[in-house]
C-alpha cells in the first residue's frame, strides 16, 4: 500500500507518459491481438516509465494490468519505479457517474484490473460533462481514499474546454484550500490550437495546479493528411467541415514540401510542449530512447520539463516516437555532451536544432494556412448532451462496450503507404 506522500508531483512524473487508451476496439479490431506484453516491455526497455489508462477505454486497464504482470517486469523494475495514472467517472459516451459509491468501486476494480496495491495520479474524466459539485465531490471523495486507505498517492482532472478545466481547478483550491495535483488536457496544445499554452497555463498555475500533462497532440486524429479517422462508429470527430478544409490545405501545403502533418505536429507539439508547458512540467526522469540506458533530468538540463501524453499500438510506433523524442532530448540543455556520453553521434544536438527549425518554419505555413481556424474550439460536451446514468438512476455497471472514441490519445494515421524500416507499419515520425 502507497504511503501518502508530500513530494510534489513534478518532482517524481516523467514527462513523457505511455497511453493506453490505443489498447481499446476504437483503436484496434482487436486490442487482445495486440502484442501489448511485447510493446509495454519495449517501452520499459527504452525508459518510458509512465502510463494512462482508464476504465473507460475498454479492456484498457485490464490488458496493461497483464502486461505489467509478467517476469521480466517484475524481475527489472520494483512497483514503485513506474507511475500508473487512470481516471474515474466516466462509464460510457453518455454515462457518467460521480457519486461517491461509484467512486470507491470505481477505484477499488481499477486496482484489481491493474493488478496493483495502490494508483500513482487519479482522473476525474471529462469533468465538463457533469456538474462542478460533482466534480470537486469526486475530488473531496478521492482525497479521503488517499488519506484514509493510501490507495492513491495523487489527484486531478481531465477535459477539453480550458475554462471548465480551470474553473473546476479554482473552485477546489478555493472551496478545499488545497490545488489539483495534475490538469490533464487533450487537444488543446496543438499545431492547430494552442490555447494551453497562451491562456492555460497562467490560469492553472494560479490555481495551484502542480502538473498539466498535454494529450492527443493531432487533435483526436484532426491533423492528419487522411483527415480524421472513421472507425467502427462511423462519423464521430466534432470538428466542422470548414476547420476539415482548412486542415487538407495544410496537409497538400505540406506535401509540397516533401513532409507530413502528422509528421511536424508530433514534433511539433512534444518539442515546443517540453519548453512552453516547463512551468507546469516535471523534473522526472525523461525517458532516454536508447535500450537499457536510463537518464536523469539532471542529464538533460535539470529543468522541468513539460509533460506530454503519446499513444501507440505497435512496435513500430514506438521506436518511431522514441526517436522523435530522443532527437528533442538531444537538443536541450547539455545535449551535446548527453549525446557523447551516451556513444551517440556528437552532432545530434546540432541535427536537433536544425529539425527544431525546419519544423518550427513548416508550422509558420501551416498556421498561415489554418488561418481563422487558428484556436477554434468546438462544444464539449454537445448543446444536446443528457447524462442518461443520472443519479436517481445509478446502477452498478461496467463500462459499456460501445464506450466512446477516448480523446486522451491520438488515433493513428493511415499507415498503408508508410514503410517500416523494422518490417512493421508504423507512425510516420522522425
Amino acid at each position: 500500500m502507497a504511503q501518502q506522500t508530500k513530494v510534489p508531483l513534478s518532482s517524481l512524473l516523467p514527462p513523457l507518459i505511455f497511453g493506453t487508451a490505443t489498447f481499446n476496439y476504437q483503436y484496434n479490431p482487436d486490442p487482445y491481438e495486440l502484442d501489448t506484453v511485447g510493446l509495454v516491455q519495449k517501452a520499459l526497455e527504452f525508459g518510458v516509465r509512465a502510463f494512462d489508462t482508464s476504465p473507460y477505454y475498454g479492456p484498457s486497464e485490464e490488458i496493461l494490468g497483464a502486461a505489467l504482470d509478467t517476469e521480466f517486469v517484475r524481475g527489472n523494475l520494483r512497483r514503485d519505479e513506474y507511475f500508473l495514472c487512470t481516471k474515474v467517472g466516466r462509464v460510457a459516451s453518455d454515462e457518467f457517474d460521480y457519486s461517491p459509491e461509484w467512486v470507491r468501486e470505481s477505484i477499488g476494480k481499477s486496482r484489481l484490473r491493474l493488478k496493483t496495491d495502490y494508483l500513482d495520479l487519479v482522473y476525474c474524466h471529462d469533468v465538463e460533462f457533469v456538474s462542478e459539485e460533482e466534480a470537486v465531490g469526486a475530488v473531496r471523495e478521492l482525497r479521503r481514499i488517499r488519506d484514509e486507505e493510501g490507495t492513491i498517492r495523487y489527484i486531478g482532472i481531465s477535459g477539453y474546454p480550458l475554462p471548465v478545466l480551470c474553473s473546476i481547478a479554482h473552485r477546489v483550491l478555493r472551496e478545499t484550500g488545497e490545488p489539483l495535483d495534475a490538469v490533464m488536457s487533450y487537444a488543446n496544445f496543438t499545431l492547430q490550437n494552442d490555447l494551453l499554452a497562451s491562456r492555460g497555463v497562467a490560469e492553472l498555475k494560479a490555481a495551484g495546479v502542480n502538473v498539466v500533462p498535454n494529450a492527443s497532440p493531432l487533435g483526436m486524429g484532426l491533423l492528419r493528411r487522411e483527415g480524421v479517422p472513421v472507425g467502427s462508429m462511423g462519423e464521430w470527430h466534432p470538428s466542422s467541415n470548414e476547420l476539415r478544409a482548412a486542415v487538407k490545405r495544410a496537409s497538400d501545403f505540406c506535401d509540397r514540401h516533401d513532409e507530413k502533418l502528422e509528421v511536424v505536429g508530433i514534433r511539433y507539439a512534444l518539442e515546443q510542449w517540453i519548453r512552453l508547458g516547463a512551468s507546469v512540467g516535471s523534473r522526472g526522469d525523461p525517458a532516454s530512447g536508447v535500450p537499457w540506458r536510463r537518464e536523469s533530468n539532471e542529464q538533460v538540463g535539470g529543468t522541468r520539463l513539460g509533460v506530454s501524453v503519446m499513444g501507440v499500438s505497435k512496435a513500430g510506433e514506438l521506436e518511431k516516437t522514441m526517436q522523435v523524442w530522443r532527437s528533442i532530448l538531444d537538443g536541450l540543455e547539455n545535449g551535446e555532451e548527453t549525446a557523447r556520453r551516451a556513444g551517440r553521434w556528437t552532432r545530434d544536438h546540432e541535427w536537433s536544432l536544425n529539425r527544431q527549425k525546419a519544423v518550427q518554419m513548416m508550422a509558420d505555413g501551416i498556421h498561415e494556412h489554418l488561418d481563422a481556424y487558428m484556436d477554434y474550439v468546438w462544444d464539449s460536451p454537445p448543446k444536446d448532451f443528457v447524462n442518461k446514468r443520472a443519479k436517481q438512476t445509478q446502477k452498478q455497471l461496467e463500462p459499456a462496450d460501445d464506450a466512446w472514441l477516448t480523446p486522451a490519445a491520438s488515433p493513428r494515421p493511415d499507415e498503408a503507404d508508410i514503410p517500416d524500416p523494422q518490417g512493421e507499419v508504423g507512425l510516420p515520425l522522425r
